[in-house]
């Protein structure tokens, strides 16, 4: 699955996507475990990021597949 990162988490993974493969579906917490893995730095945003699958926001049990595209959403501010 491609996985795009935004704002701070480009900075914090040195890169805009990463290519995360599995053999088979990924729940959420095995998908940010698999990123922990190739990104350490993450971890300080765990829970402020936001992720998305397929253009639309991720439940909590969502299931992730090889062919998904996954965004990590940061917290933004307006004004």
């Amino acid at each position: 699955m491609r996985v795009l990162f935004f704002a701070q988490l480009k900075d914090a993974t040195g890169c805009d996507s990463a290519e995360i493969a599995s053999a088979s579906p990924l729940s959420m917490e095995q998908l940010w475990a698999e990123l922990l893995k190739k990104f350490p730095k993450l971890a300080a945003y765990r829970s402020s990021v936001r992720l998305a699958k397929n253009c639309e926001y991720a439940v909590p049990d969502a299931v992730f597949a090889a062919d998904d595209e996954v965004a990590m959403i940061p917290p933004v501010s307006g004004g």
